[in-house]
């Protein structure tokens, strides 16, 4: 149910608040007070076309926000989570902004979204009815889940719908596989041709890495041993190398052995750095001694990388190990195309029989539906017939379908208002009155059976009056009792069935005209309805009816 209404900066209003409670509340103000106004602001929640003419002040931006009690509605929490939206289990805040410069904002619990996320959300929490506009009504999908609510389908649908992705799973292995197959196939020449390549230079792990590192040390060869030349000669070559200097400092050390305490420690010490640095040496010699330029071997390594690096540009990868793994890639490749017709067919009847399944759920589900049309369509007639249809007739026809979401079935509410009037579907037949009454006759219906949303009726009673107007009046009531009810009337046998009456009117400043609303109390509300009854509010006969109308709601 909608908890509160706020709207600002929006055509005639300033600011408003509404604090709207359970059951039946009604509306009601002289024609031009701004009904229209409140009821156009919160179209605007549902998706609805913005007009920038309708913001008041141009030099702030125009907001729409509604605050509803979503307890009962965990079935739109998947919706939330879809879309990284916060749910909260007790509220859901929807909130609509235009700027002067032509921007349109949405948002779902102050988190950004697009109108078409806004108006799938707030269609689940607000159903709004005029003469002449139906939102939920003339939808098939939603036709249907009327049928499957009165025919009690809910757990019977949640079977189909995870029949039904299983089966959707299943045909797109079978086609993923198949589309990769025929492209595989259609390759299967070049693949082949591009294997044989990778195969016939038989990489190895690693290899390009090693290759480009001998290929270094080949060609710097000169200047290595120029290094390793100038490294030994340093430690062992020349007269006053390194390890003359430690052989003559050692032996230096051991002269003082009698003067000083650590003379021989120092001594050992030398000897063995003079060790060290020896077999350092030697292994420089030793290295200097076995590099010998090879350029038969720099071209060898220099034609395998120019080989490795030509299939790695080919194929768009950077290193060897890259095409390795290409390699091994091609060759399943290959591998899935000498076995696809066999994984084809496992896959094809893995699809067949999820199909299968899906649609004996199906057929279940359409069954029940067929049985559940003529109830619904009976009951629906006699719940009419009080409101002055006396004549109406209507069916439910049914058009098969491809196995989709919903099942196999597609519906259609058709009606006739007249004995002579053929049956037509209900987006295109009827009067603004005999639509009205035929859309209240539906809630009724569904209401026991079915959670509905808040439910807004602009002026549905136009073109009734007397004995039937009493009787829409009860019927809303009665609708509220399981549903929020929101009634724009200029009726007062309808006005007077509300459990709460606001009444919009506007009020002149010194520099605007703005329009207000305000809840009223019982008294005021005597004095409302005997102004709809004779224009003025202190006919003393009028009172007395309007007092009477409410008595008759106690």
């Amino acid at each position: 149910m909608i908890q509160r209404l706020h709207i600002s900066n929006y055509a005639l209003i300033s600011t408003i608040d509404i604090q709207f409670q359970q059951g039946l509340n009604i509306i009601t103000g002289e024609t031009g007070a701004g009904k229209s106004i409140i009821l156009g602001a919160l179209s605007l929640l549902l998706g609805g076309r913005a007009d920038l003419r309708a913001i008041r002040d141009a030099s702030k931006k125009s907001i729409i926000e509604a605050y509803f009690d979503t307890k009962g509605f965990a079935l739109l929490r998947p919706i939330f989570t879809d879309n990284d939206i916060d749910w909260d289990d007790d509220t859901c805040i929807l909130r609509r902004e235009l700027s002067p410069s032509g921007r349109s904002r949405a948002f779902i619990n102050d988190t950004p979204v697009n109108l078409q996320l806004l108006h799938d959300v707030a269609i689940q929490l607000v159903d709004i009815h005029s003469q002449h506009q139906n939102l939920l009504l003339a939808n098939h999908d939603y036709q249907l889940s009327v049928i499957d609510s009165l025919a009690e389908n809910k757990h019977l649908l949640e079977r189909y719908a995870e029949a039904y992705q299983a089966y959707r799973a299943a045909l797109k292995r079978y086609t993923d596989t198949r589309d990769m197959i025929t492209r595989n196939q259609a390759d299967a020449e070049f693949i082949s041709f591009q294997l044989d390549q990778l195969n016939e230079m038989k990489l190895q792990p690693g290899e390009q890495e090693e290759l480009e590192r001998e290929r270094d040390k080949l060609a710097n060869m000169t200047q290595i041993k120029e290094y390793l030349s100038d490294a030994n000669e340093a430690l062992s070559g020349r007269e006053s190398n390194v390890l003359a200097g430690l052989a003559e400092a050692a032996d230096s050390l051991q002269r003082l052995s009698d003067v000083l305490d650590d003379a021989d420690s120092l001594a050992e010490r030398l000897e063995s750095a003079r060790l060290e640095i020896k077999d350092i040496a030697e292994t420089i010699a030793d290295y200097n001694s076995d590099m010998n330029a090879d350029p038969q071997l720099l071209d060898d390594i220099e034609t395998r990388l120019g080989r490795i690096y030509s299939l790695e540009t080919k194929h768009h990868v950077e290193t060897s190990d890259d095409l390795i793994a290409l390699r091994d890639k091609l060759a399943a490749q290959l591998a899935a195309i000498d076995n696809a017709d066999e994984s084809l067919a496992v896959l094809q009847e893995e699809a067949k029989t999820a199909k299968k399944a899906a649609s004996a759920i199906a057929r279940q589900l359409s069954e029940r539906r067929h049985a559940q049309a003529s109830v619904f369509a009976e009951e629906l007639r006699e719940r009419a017939m009080p409101l002055g249809m006396k004549n109406l007739r209507c069916e439910v026809t049914f058009s098969p379908t491809k196995l989709s979401p919903t099942g196999i079935d597609q519906v259609d509410f058709k009606f006739a208002f007249n004995k002579n009037q053929p049956l037509m579907s209900v987006g295109a037949t009827a009067s603004g009155g005999e639509i009205s009454r035929l859309i209240l006759s539906i809630k009724l219906v569904i209401a026991e059976k079915m959670q509905l949303p808040t439910i807004i009726f602009d002026e549905v009673d136009t073109g009734v009056s007397g004995d039937v107007a009493v009787r829409m009046g009860v019927l809303m009531a009665h609708i509220s009792l399981t549903a929020q009810v929101i009634a724009i009337t200029h009726l007062p046998q309808v006005a007077a069935k509300g459990s709460a009456h606001y009444k919009v009117y506007k009020e002149d400043d010194e520099t605007s005209t703005n329009t207000r609303i305000r809840l009223l109390t019982q008294e005021e509300r005597v004095g409302e309805l005997a102004l709809m009854l004779s224009g003025t509010p202190n006919d003393p006969s009028a009172r007395a009816a309007a007092q009477t109308l409410l008595n008759s709601n106690s």
